[in-house]
């Protein structure tokens, strides 16, 4: 009986497996030959040490540095605001979350468009600053706005996971060190951050990657002058119609990805551990 019940489990999971080679192995087994074969077929490294090429190496940098800033910015903005949303009643925090992720529901698209339209020389911003009489702001096609974009599109990617950890802390905890004589900073420094690092690597993780791998955000508020990693990514396979350098792009942009991961749930481990 505990056989046929085991089988049963294995075919339960065949739908999941055949999913896996299908739409993860199957593409990235693609990607592996085309990063290490030229476009006649022989086998070459050149397409993934091309990432030391001056031009490929410079969108790199700048991608890490973009993905860095973003994450920061994002993990900076989450604490007061789950902080806030962990202090309000219950009813009350789940409609808040609900307008919070409310914009999640919008196509992603539609909304980098948006903030192309707000900030553009001639966008609403600038009118309304022209109207009361301050300077405009010229920030389309700079890494500001690229960056900023960033920071409202994976800003509840970070919030969420922070917030969800925070509302777990007993409040018997929060008030015994308050008895004890903690104030806000030693609460939130040796309590609160301790027990939230899970949910703040979680979200670190889930904003850094996206950050680190975008091209669409770059391509509509960059304007052409914000060359991240993704855009040369890009054009490579859809320009230059060159599979072979795009691939061997991406697997260097994969391994960051992939160590970046590794690092960050290392750092989780350590510092989830318990109370400081």
């Amino acid at each position: 009986m505990r056989k046929i019940r085991g089988l049963k489990r294995q075919l339960l999971a065949g739908p999941y497996l055949v999913w896996i080679a299908a739409f993860t192995l199957l593409p990235l087994m693609v990607i592996l030959y085309y990063a290490f074969t030229t476009t006649s077929g022989h086998p070459t490294l050149l397409n993934v040490t091309s990432i030391f090429a001056s031009v490929h190496f410079k969108s790199l940098l700048l991608s890490l540095e973009l993905a860095f800033l973003c994450t920061a910015a994002c993990l900076l903005l989450s604490y007061p605001l789950a902080l806030a949303l962990s202090s309000l009643k219950t009813k009350r925090q789940g409609f808040i979350v609900f307008i919070f992720i409310l914009p999640m529901w919008m196509n992603f698209m539609l909304r980098i468009l948006a903030w192309k339209m707000l900030l553009s020389n001639n966008g609403v911003i600038n009118m309304v600053l022209e109207a009361v009489g301050l300077p405009a702001l010229d920030v389309m096609n700079t890494p500001f706005a690229v960056v900023f974009c960033m920071i409202y599109d994976f800003l509840p990617f970070m919030a969420l996971p922070i917030y969800n950890s925070m509302s777990r802390i007993d409040k018997g905890i929060l008030e015994a060190a308050q008895d004890l004589g903690a104030g806000r900073a030693t609460t939130f420094f040796r309590i609160i951050l301790p027990l939230t690092a899970p949910g703040a690597v979680s979200g670190t993780i889930m904003v850094f990657v996206p950050a680190l791998t975008s091209f669409a955000i770059s391509d509509l508020l960059g304007g052409g002058k914000v060359l991240l990693i993704g855009n040369v990514i890009e054009q490579a396979f859809i320009q230059e119609y060159n599979w072979n350098l795009g691939s061997g792009l991406s697997l260097v942009l994969m391994v960051f990805v992939i160590a970046s991961m590794a690092l960050m749930n290392s750092r989780g481990d350590e510092g989830g551990v318990g109370i400081c």
